[in-house]
């Protein structure tokens, strides 16, 4: 009786062991790279192929679910990332940032390429998050985090480095306000003060500081404070967002551009006295707005040149064109049935405003949320689809040469992006490189991997017997991760040393045995035509097979 009742312990363990595991939801890692078992980013639907006319650089991008975490969407492991235009990872930033991050750059700061990146808190049922932007050196160690001054609390919208020397942020600042005016109840007494700061970065002084309710008044905006599509104003929690700055610029004039997608706007502001030099687009438009100029609950406006005697200027920015809840995708409010990338030229003299290019999403996508439009050197420009999970790289003229969605499969079906961009970079980590040796039946294979490295052409390997290691093969690297299969086994020790393109020794990994290759088992029959969790688990030393309806 003993005997039963212990067995039918382990069989009840083991069947709910195996419920959890066929359950829970998949946020480790996949087994991808076997020297990083622990990591698992998300794999690059690229649609279309880059050409050979796309810009230099590699992807930079901070993917994340747009629903909440156990639903089974994607991306595994949201975390900011560099990919190659082939999909392959370059770095993956995932417990380099806390809780939530997102606006993922590299940039210049005194001389020097950093990276940097919101972390903090994510309301998406609102639209807003809190936290601060840290900065990452070319070792990927942290070497400063920015906060707002003046007793404000940092917003994830924007953090754009001026000059190399002070850093726009926006703030999500909630007031008490009497809204007797546009509709509101006496509960109903809260609203946004949307503000933007100039601070040193050195010194986190505030140089500048600029509020929406002292220049624009809360009957500009375009979602009303009932029913409360950007808040319905009963508490701080719940303020009216009328205004909602979510990116800012500044000329070498010392002017600010602003973006406030809840006006439909984007406006000019004087950099001494905060005063407002135009508006285009919104209820309150400077412009005459020609054809296709027109946009709505756009983002990350950005000046990009001006005229000789200052009268035209150029304006780059991203028309979502749509407002929205996840679930309705951006279908209750919309302007236009595709999102687009915008050059714009304003003329402060005919004070007319013409579009210079629309770049059109391949898929015709709709953005209810997010989105970026760069321009980059050579004159491509990128477009990241913010809510929709994808990039595009543009020539001039409009036509896409590369175009990727940010995860595949069921992870793919909620992935979003709130900017992605395109840069040269230099990584050196200070991160030792990564190397395991797996032995089967007949052959004995080396992976090596170092995360954040970019100049690593060639991995050399060698077999460690004492003080004395004998060359056992070269292989170039042509991916994240670098295999050399040896058709042998009983190598005792290996190790590893990276090259660059001259052939110098960047550096040297640890020595490790080979350990014994573990073959996933996924039942009878062709084994690459079988996916899914591995049907058996051991527990305590005996192997149980999952039941079919488990």
């Amino acid at each position: 009786m003993a005997t039963t009742t212990r067995k039918s312990g382990i069989w009840a363990t083991a069947n709910l062991l195996a419920w959890l595991l066929s359950s829970m939801p998949l946020v480790s890692a996949d087994w991808r790279y076997k020297s990083r078992p622990d990591l698992a980013p998300p794999t690059l639907n690229i649609t279309i192929p880059a050409t050979k006319e796309v810009e230099s650089g590699y992807l930079f991008m901070a993917p994340f679910s747009g629903f909440p975490e156990g639903t089974h969407h994607g991306p595994a492991q949201a975390a900011p990332y560099i990919f190659t235009d082939t999909g392959d990872l370059v770095w993956s930033g995932f417990t380099y940032f806390s809780i939530w991050s997102t606006n993922f750059q590299a940039a210049r700061y005194k001389g020097k390429d950093i990276l940097f990146c919101f972390e903090g808190s994510h309301n998406a049922a609102y639209g807003h998050g809190h936290g601060h932007t840290t900065f990452l050196d070319q070792h990927y160690e942290t070497i400063r985090e920015i906060r707002a001054g003046n007793h404000r609390l940092t917003d994830k919208h924007e953090f754009h480095i001026i000059n190399e020397e002070t850093g726009l942020i926006q703030i999500y600042h909630p007031v008490p306000y009497n809204l007797s005016a546009y509709g509101g109840s006496d509960e109903q007494q809260w609203i946004v003060d949307a503000r933007f700061q100039e601070l040193d970065i050195e010194t986190g002084a505030v140089l500048f500081e600029w509020s929406s309710l002292e220049h624009v008044d809360p009957s500009e905006g375009f979602l009303p404070l009932n029913p409360g599509q950007a808040g319905a104003g009963y508490n701080s929690s719940d303020a009216w967002d009328y205004f909602h700055i979510n990116s800012i610029d500044k000329d070498d004039k010392g002017n600010y551009l602003i973006s406030a997608r809840d006006a439909n706007a984007v406006y000019k502001i004087d950099g001494k006295t905060g005063d407002i030099i135009w508006q285009l687009s919104g209820k309150s438009s400077s412009f005459k707005m020609g054809d296709e100029v027109e946009f709505a609950f756009q983002h990350h406006a950005r000046f990009q040149g001006r005229s000789e005697n200052g009268t035209k200027e150029i304006i780059s920015l991203y028309d979502n064109s749509a407002h929205g809840t996840e679930d309705g995708a951006g279908h209750e409010v919309h302007f236009y049935n595709i999102s687009r990338g915008k050059i714009i030229e304003v003329d402060t003299e005919t004070w007319e405003a013409t579009i210079v290019q629309a770049f059109h999403p391949p898929d015709n996508l709709l953005s209810k949320s997010q989105g970026s439009t760069q321009l980059l050197p050579n004159g491509n420009v990128m477009v990241n689809w913010g809510s929709e999970g994808a990039m595009t790289e543009f020539k001039s003229d409009g036509t896409p040469i590369f175009h990727t969605y940010m995860d595949s499969g069921f992870l793919g079906a909620s992935v979003e992006n709130y900017r992605g961009f395109r840069y040269n970079w230099t990584g050196i980590p200070n991160e030792a490189p990564a190397i395991v040796a797996l032995e089967d039946a007949n052959s004995t294979s080396i992976f090596v991997t170092w995360n954040g490295d970019t100049r690593t052409k060639s991995w050399r390997f060698y077999e460690v017997q004492g003080e004395r290691r004998s060359f056992i093969g070269e292989a170039k690297r042509e991916s994240f991760e670098t295999e050399l299969k040896l058709d042998r086994v009983n190598v005792k020790t290996v190790q590893a040393e990276a090259l660059d393109a001259e052939g110098a020794v960047l550096v040297d990994t640890s020595a490790v045995k080979p350990e014994v290759m573990i073959h996933e088992y996924k039942g009878e029959g062709n084994q690459k035509e079988k996916s899914g969790p591995i049907p058996w688990l051991t527990f305590r030393g005996q192997k149980f097979f999952k039941s079919k309806d488990l």
